[in-house]
């Protein structure tokens, strides 16, 4: 049987990046995914891509719109019935100094990152079966200060927090709930915040020990471990997948 027969996992943010590469994993291992986004065009190019039949459902969804996350689980529960994962991975970038961020900015960075990921999991609980797994989405940027990251690394610190109190909070279902906390990877975010410069991609790389950009395959690995009944004894964790950005210094 294929490791991923039987599951049936959201994942919001599933149109490019971490979220295909992990839906790619879960359908070549026989599971069902929901792909979320708000680009209609771009979720029907990734389930092209996955070539999943009756296994991929696509599902438009501004996850900072409540009513969209209402009609998201109303559609997979007409076509599954059930979840057994949720990955939280939608979000938006920002980079600003304080003294620059509007009302608006604020409201579009923590509607995406905090209140989109947590109306995400509550919204989804009536589907989880008992047992199943949450993994949550942060940003290394939580762990170090840059002086343009403000609002952006404070939404991803909340979904951080959320990791370790919603742990807690299902694990009377059996429900675990961890976060990844990725590097700089490749994914259309990161050449928005580049804005196609390569000398500031080139800054990125050279802040990782690695000394390489990662792959969104290479994050998607630990999601899917997560994801997993390998990982049935970890709860409220943080999985910093980054290539040594945040903990080392590269030589």
């Amino acid at each position: 049987m294929s490791e991923f027969a039987g599951m049936t996992v959201l994942i919001t943010g599933g149109g490019s990046g971490i979220g295909l590469a992990t839906a790619r994993r879960l359908v070549e291992g026989g599971g069902e995914v929901v792909l979320a986004g708000r680009d209609a065009a771009r979720l029907e190019a990734a389930a092209r891509e996955l070539d999943g039949g009756d296994r991929v459902l696509t599902v438009r969804a501004d996850v900072s719109r409540v009513a969209d996350l209402d009609g998201l689980t109303d559609e997979i529960g007409r076509r599954y019935g059930r979840l057994t994962g949720v990955f939280a991975n939608a979000g938006v970038p920002h980079a600003g100094r304080v003294a620059d961020v509007t009302e608006d900015d604020y409201e579009t960075v923590v509607g995406a990152n905090l209140k989109g990921t947590f109306f995400t999991v509550q919204k989804a609980l009536p589907l989880m079966e008992d047992g199943g797994s949450v993994v949550l989405n942060g940003s290394w940027l939580a762990h170090r200060g840059a002086a343009m990251g403000s609002l952006y690394a404070a939404s991803k610190a909340a979904v951080l927090s959320l990791a370790q109190t919603l742990a807690p909070d299902l694990a009377e279902r059996g429900i675990r709930v961890n976060a990844i906390t990725p590097g700089h990877v490749q994914t259309p975010m990161l050449d928005t915040v580049t804005m196609g410069s390569d000398q500031v991609r080139e800054f990125f790389r050279s802040q990782v020990a690695l000394g390489r950009i990662g792959d969104p395959a290479e994050i998607a690995e630990t999601v899917i471990f997560l994801l997993s009944k390998r990982a049935s004894y970890i709860t409220g964790q943080e999985f910093i997948v980054d290539g040594g950005l945040v903990n080392s210094i590269p030589a």
